[in-house]
């Protein structure tokens, strides 16, 4: 009788504990010990374990990221919980001093996106020391220095103003045709990048084969609708479903990606082979400046020799390479291998696929939406236009190019520089989040501006937390009107303007449109002198209208650009 009533008891006592688990882990555990809990909360669902990151994730599938993320902050305030186990930043100190500056390793999100060939590059790296060592490698070529006194690059700018985008401009001023400038831009930047890694003769020449360019465009764009599938959806399901032979992406993304490996590929061999026949020739010291691969070979080189040194030099084991957005298999997959040559060659082609991709897209963003803002001011093109023709030797078209002025000198002009920054404040290439994983501290990590209500301690390890240049960049307090694009803005009373030193402190702290900290863009003082340059070179010659500006504002992204995808504009000689 008394086993009898134990058994019939059995699913009610299974029940009640079933009841006090979920009790308490789903509601006690989160709601009152957490250490998460006191951060102010982006949506009720925040808080409960597993389902608390839904909401956030249904955001970003719909492409809101930014603009929610940015709601979140002007409501709630500069520390921000986006999912049971993410926070979002918006401030200095207490936010990019600590987390950026302060070398806290970032999130898998990035090698879930960004390797290429199946092997990991600089950019995706997760751990620090593996970047660094191969940071090292390629830093000073990339140095404002360096870069303002290369031979290859003054040669090559020479080169490409001459003989393709300033005969482009005219032709379509004499023929007042309206241009897609955004795609133009794309094709200036491209082959502006990639003559700086492989050398002009072995450079796109997208300027002048809008059929190449377009074909490159429509592949390299028609993946982003998929990249919320590799940057969000969690590695294990995607894998599970490879061996099931399932995959969530449509066959046309492998293809896509196949095709600009391959491309890119045959740059980097094309390099390669210029290389090994110069090492064989006598000729060397004849070589024109402009046709050294200058980041190929600084990059090969010095990863060939780091590994001669130590083989596992800039080698991460990460688990998390998959079929995703990239179209080679694993690499390091739950073990430490020692990369052979094959292997290394690999990862060079890896980094420069990343440095040519980021370099021509952000650029040319940068540019486009610079054009667009000139060409709603007239008066603003007036201004920039005085101010350039104060430069020595003047870029004078048509005409022939047989010197420019320094990059020091146009990197001097103020009012071009404060039209650049505007640019890249209002219209910031990537304005998306940059994710961080907390680390393991004693106390736990502290977030937050010290000494205020919204700081924030005991921060445990393996948070995902990260900050925008979105929303730094439209904190009112920092940036008065923010959604105005006024260049005027970065001028000090000094320099006869009003911002006071102490707000463009501030400003200068918050600008963030290349990073901070060891993982800012590296390619950031490139990215300037280009886009000074062919600024400099269009506007001191020629006018712009705008033809049609529909769907130019932004898309909300990692990466943006236009919704529409273009920007029709009109060239006018002045």
């Amino acid at each position: 009788m008394e086993s009898s009533l134990l058994v019939s008891l059995l699913p009610r006592f299974a029940a009640f504990a079933f009841v006090l688990y979920f009790g308490y882990n789903f509601f006690i555990v989160p709601f009152f010990f957490s250490p998460l809990r006191r951060i102010p909360r982006a949506h009720w669902s925040v808080p409960f374990p597993y389902v608390g990151s839904l909401w956030m994730l249904y955001q970003r599938y719909q492409s809101r990221n930014n603009t929610v993320t940015y709601e979140a902050h002007q409501k709630l305030g500069p520390v921000v919980r986006l999912g049971d186990n993410e926070i979002s930043v918006n401030c200095y100190d207490g936010g990019l001093r600590t987390i950026y500056a302060g070398g806290w390793e970032k999130h898998e999100w990035y090698p879930r996106q960004f390797a290429n060939f199946g092997v990991m590059n600089m950019f995706s790296t997760v751990g620090h020391t593996p970047h660094a060592q191969k940071k090292r490698i390629m830093a000073n070529i990339y140095s404002k220095t360096y870069l303002q006194n290369s031979a290859q690059v003054q040669a090559n700018s020479q080169e490409l103003l001459s003989k393709r985008f300033l005969p482009l401009i005219e032709s379509l001023a004499e023929t007042r045709e309206a241009c897609d400038v955004h795609e133009m831009n794309n094709a200036f930047t491209m082959d502006f990048m990639t003559a700086y890694q492989f050398g002009i003769s072995r450079s796109t020449n997208f300027t002048q084969d809008v059929e190449v360019r377009r074909k490159y465009l429509h592949l390299y764009h028609s993946r982003r609708e998929w990249q919320f599938i590799s940057s969000e959806v969690p590695p294990v399901i995607r894998r599970t479903l490879q061996r099931l032979g399932l995959s969530l992406y449509p066959a046309f993304i492998h293809k896509a990606n196949a095709w600009l490996e391959d491309w890119s590929r045959n740059m980097c061999d094309a390099a390669d082979g210029y290389l090994k026949q110069l090492q064989g020739s006598m000729q060397s010291c004849d070589v024109n400046p402009g046709d050294q691969p200058v980041v190929f070979r600084q990059y090969k080189t010095g990863l060939m020799n780091l590994r001669s040194k130590e083989p596992t030099a800039g080698v991460e084991l990460h688990p998390h390479l998959d079929e995703g957005m990239n179209f080679s298999g694993l690499l390091n997959a739950g073990k430490t291998t020692i990369p052979d040559e094959t292997t290394t060659t690999l990862e060079v082609y890896s980094d420069m696929v990343d440095q040519l991709a980021a370099g021509h897209e952000t650029s040319a963003l940068a540019l486009t939406y610079l054009n667009y803002e000139l060409s709603r001011n007239p008066a603003m093109q007036d201004r920039l236009h005085t101010e350039i023709h104060t430069l020595e030797p003047r870029i004078t078209w048509p005409s022939e190019i047989t010197d420019l002025p320094t990059p020091k000198q146009i990197d001097a002009l103020p009012y071009l520089n404060a039209l650049v920054l505007e640019t890249l404040r209002l219209h910031a290439p990537i304005p998306g989040m940059q994710p961080r994983i907390s680390p393991s501290q004693p106390g736990g990590a502290s977030l937050g501006p010290p000494n205020t209500a919204n700081h924030y301690t005991g921060i445990p390890a393996n948070v995902r937390v990260s900050a925008m240049p979105y929303t730094l960049h439209r904190i009112q307090s920092i940036f008065p009107e923010p959604d105005k694009f006024n260049p005027d803005r970065w001028f000090t009373i000094s320099q006869g303007g009003k911002t006071s030193d102490e707000q463009m402190t501030e400003m200068n702290r918050h600008f963030w449109a290349f990073g901070s900290g060891g993982r800012m863009c590296i390619g950031s003082h490139l990215a300037l002198q280009e886009i000074k340059l062919i600024v400099c070179a269009i506007y001191g010659n020629f006018k712009t209208e705008i033809v049609d500006d529909e769907g130019i504002e932004e898309m909300d992204a990692y990466t943006t650009r236009p919704k529409s995808g273009k920007l029709i504009l009109r060239f006018i000689r002045r």
